[in-house]
Order: structure tokens, then C-alpha cells, then sequence
């Protein structure tokens, strides 16, 4: 059973080197099983994996798609009715599905675990921290949890669709033909995915740089504009197209990501300051 340091006597407060690192393997071990677990039960549902999921953002009924084409019709711009089905997947290598398949069970499986995983890191590193950094850092997990996953829907309904419509359906010229191997088009899926999922996670990484004072709530209002354009160039480069509207889609809800960062500072801040005064 684990004390807090707080509640035993000095001599009982610290661990040994040795019961660290057998308390660290079991942790890692406990990680590894449950992402393993959660594999392999991505593994067992191919159909719905593959069909209902990874391919799903290339049908033209895809829901991403259909509100586009409502937009477009609502607002006059035919443009945002699009096809993304105009390209074939292929697969040129013996292996590639098999190890296309086993690649997205461990992707799945590392989403679908995440939370258990977090909660397994707080779990070890709890008894080294106060009781008010135990008492500020309630919901850690469910937090860190939640803004990981949400940068994943973002990109599966967001960015992954116009990415796939704009790259899968652009030519050099009329006589060549698209066909994207299996691989391609996974890994560009399974990459973008998690780094929007781990972008999500910037009012945490505001929140611990400002906690240690590297960063200022009047740092990042200084910068404001800057984070803006570079924004819309992120947004252009996920979104490669003259379209301004797809753009806008991608960049509205990644400043608002920031906005929310730079309250959580202005309160991290805030109260920092209470404290010490």
C-alpha cells in the first residue's frame, strides 16, 4: 500500500533507488499489457476498423463530406462538393495489408488505452508530490485524456478529410493516374491524426511552462498576431487548397485552442502571484 510522503516519518518517506525502478517496470509492464489488450481487440474488428473507419474518409458519403456540400449549396459555392473517391488504394507489397492491419490495431490500441495509460503515470509519480500539487493537479488525466482525443476527432473529421480530398484527387497532368498504396495512405491518416492529438495538448504544455514561469499570459498576448499567421500557414499546409473556406475550417479552432491556453496561463498566473503575495 503507498503512502503519501507527507504521512509517514522521515526515515520511511523515500523509496530506494532499486524499489523506484522495480515500481517504474511494473508500471511499464501494466502500460504495455493494456495497449497490447487494446490491440488486439482493434485487430479482431478488421471490418469496422478498415471500412467503417480508416477508409470511411475516402466515400463520398462520408459526413465531413455531405455538410460541405449542404454549405456549399447554402452558400453558393460548388466547390465544397467534392469527390475524394476519384483515386484507387492499392497495395504493392506481399506483407502490406497484414502489416497495414497490425499497424492500425497498435495505433488504435494506443488511443483506445490512453487514458488507463495516464492514469498508470500518475499513479507512480503521485507519492512524490505534495498534497497541494496532488490537490491542483485533480482531473490531470481526465483533462490530458480529453484534449488528446478531441485533437484526434478534429483531425479524423477536419483535417484528414480535406487533406485526402485535396492530395488524392491532385494532378499534374490529366494523363496521370492516382493510385495511393495502401501504406501511403495510412501512415498520412495515422501521422496526422496523432499530431493533432498531441497539438490538442497545448493549454497543458501553457499551463506547465507558465507554472515554472517560463511563460507569461503578456508573453503570449505579445504574440498573438504572430500565433495567427502561423496558424493560417499550418492550416494551408494541412489544407493545400485555393479554397479559403477549408482553410478557415482548419485555423478557426486551432486559435481558439490557443485563446484557451492563454486564459489557462492568465489564471495559472493569477493565482501564482495571489499566493506568493
Amino acid at each position: 500500500m503507498k503512502h503519501h510522503p507527507s504521512t509517514l516519518p522521515e526515515e520511511q518517506q523515500e523509496m530506494t533507488f532499486w524499489e523506484h525502478l522495480e515500481e517504474l517496470r511494473g508500471t511499464l509492464w501494466r502500460i504495455l499489457i493494456a495497449i497490447f489488450i487494446a490491440s488486439i481487440v482493434a485487430f479482431s474488428f478488421k471490418d469496422i476498423l478498415f471500412d467503417d473507419i480508416i477508409l470511411a474518409p475516402k466515400s463520398k458519403g462520408f459526413i465531413t463530406y455531405r455538410i460541405l456540400c449542404a454549405l456549399g449549396r447554402q452558400f453558393s459555392m460548388p466547390s465544397l462538393c467534392v469527390d475524394p473517391s476519384a483515386f484507387q488504394l492499392i497495395n504493392i507489397n506481399l506483407a502490406g495489408q497484414f502489416t497495414s492491419h497490425l499497424n492500425i490495431s497498435l495505433v488504435a490500441g494506443l488511443i483506445i488505452s490512453l487514458p488507463y495509460v495516464l492514469w498508470e503515470l500518475w499513479r507512480f509519480i503521485k507519492p512524490g508530490l505534495t498534497e497541494t500539487e496532488i490537490r491542483n493537479s485533480r482531473g490531470a488525466v481526465a483533462i490530458v485524456s480529453l484534449l488528446f482525443l478531441l485533437g484526434v476527432v478534429f483531425s479524423y473529421f477536419i483535417v484528414a478529410p480535406l487533406m485526402i480530398n485535396f492530395l488524392g484527387g491532385y494532378l499534374v497532368s490529366p494523363t496521370v493516374t492516382n493510385q495511393i498504396a495502401l501504406t501511403s495512405y495510412i501512415s498520412s491518416i495515422t501521422l496526422m491524426t496523432l499530431l493533432m492529438g498531441l497539438l490538442f495538448e497545448l493549454p497543458v504544455l501553457i499551463l506547465f511552462l507558465t507554472r515554472i514561469g517560463i511563460v507569461t499570459p503578456k508573453y503570449l498576448r505579445k504574440y498573438r498576431k504572430h500565433t495567427a499567421v502561423a496558424i493560417l500557414i499550418i492550416a494551408g499546409i494541412i489544407t493545400p487548397s485555393p479554397d479559403v473556406f477549408s482553410q478557415l475550417i482548419v485555423a478557426v479552432p486551432l486559435y481558439a485552442l490557443f485563446e484557451f491556453s492563454v486564459i489557462v496561463s492568465s489564471r495559472i498566473y493569477k493565482k501564482s502571484h495571489e499566493l506568493a503575495g
